[in-house]
């Protein structure tokens, strides 16, 4: 297979953690277009062809759409990846916080997913793998924002896959649970800046002293993630749904306990947060 012949793959959010991995993962074989809302972090990928790409943004994504289609013809799998957690508890968060999260995690999805499907369809073919959570599955106090945009998004996946069933477009959501990037450091940036209400001063200490956000140990490589993304783009016959080890497994079939066991759970995460404060005094 020539260069030309290649099939291409789009990739949101490229330019570290997972996004990263995961172009790095498909260059072997893909032509791939490595994307991120600024170009700095990825001036360094050599095996991918690279632009700028604000998800928010819909004439800068018919910019790299027009891009793609005039050198290959159009984009066979898109990975939308981009996406950033707004943490805390759900009346702390400023309603345009919530809206800058949506715009991001779900709407983005949104407009990249409708720019492509036209020319998927018209070609009878295509992958559109969304890198959503298990915390879309699950909620865990002090993620309800966050939660309720991969909510969305494992909403949306699981509509298209219907509605594009004999298309030869498949829709696949990737669901990791903890993985070792930035992301907790970049939750936890935006609460230093943020007005807590002194009632959830429990669960502000464990957002911000424990592995809570983290996951600490339990955490996988942004490689396992993009290996399973790999999968999930090459695999003749995806599965609709990847949980991403074994941490996440667990985590999904939590949705099937009663909500009194789940908040009981709850109250004693938020006992750990008590304990921490009262040790500070």
């Amino acid at each position: 297979m020539t260069r030309q012949q290649e099939p291409v793959a789009l990739v949101t959010g490229a330019g570290s953690g997972i996004g990263r991995a995961i172009a790095s993962a498909l260059a072997e074989g893909w032509i791939v277009y490595a994307t991120d809302v600024t170009t700095d972090r990825l001036t360094d990928m050599s095996d991918c062809e690279t632009a700028r790409l604000d998800v928010t943004d819909n004439a800068a994504i018919e910019r790299v759409l027009d891009r793609v289609r005039t050198a290959h013809g159009g984009v066979d799998c898109l990975v939308n990846n981009a996406g950033y957690a707004e943490v805390g508890p759900v009346e702390d968060v400023p309603i345009d916080a919530v809206a800058d999260q949506f715009d991001v995690n779900l709407y983005g999805p949104l407009r990249l997913c409708s720019a492509v499907l036209p020319g998927m369809r018209e070609r009878g073919r295509g992958r559109i793998i969304n890198v959503s959570s298990i915390f879309g599955q699950t909620v865990l106090p002090g993620m309800g924002v966050y939660s309720a945009s991969k909510f969305g998004i494992e909403a949306v996946s699981d509509a298209l896959r219907r509605e594009l069933v004999s298309s030869g477009v498949a829709v696949v959501v990737v669901e990791p649970a903890w993985v070792r990037t930035d992301f907790a450091k970049r939750a936890r940036h935006t609460l230093a800046d943020r007005n807590q209400t002194q009632a959830y001063d429990a669960l502000y200490q464990v957002l911000e002293r424990t592995p809570f956000l983290d996951g600490g140990a339990l955490a996988v490589s942004p490689e396992a993630v993009a290996e399973t993304v790999q999968t999930a783009a090459t695999t003749a016959d995806p599965d609709s749904r990847y949980a991403v080890g074994p941490q996440a497994r667990l985590l999904r079939a939590t949705g099937a306990l009663p909500d009194r066991v789940l908040d009981l759970v709850s109250r004693g995460l938020l006992g750990v947060g008590r304990l921490l404060g009262r040790k500070d005094r």
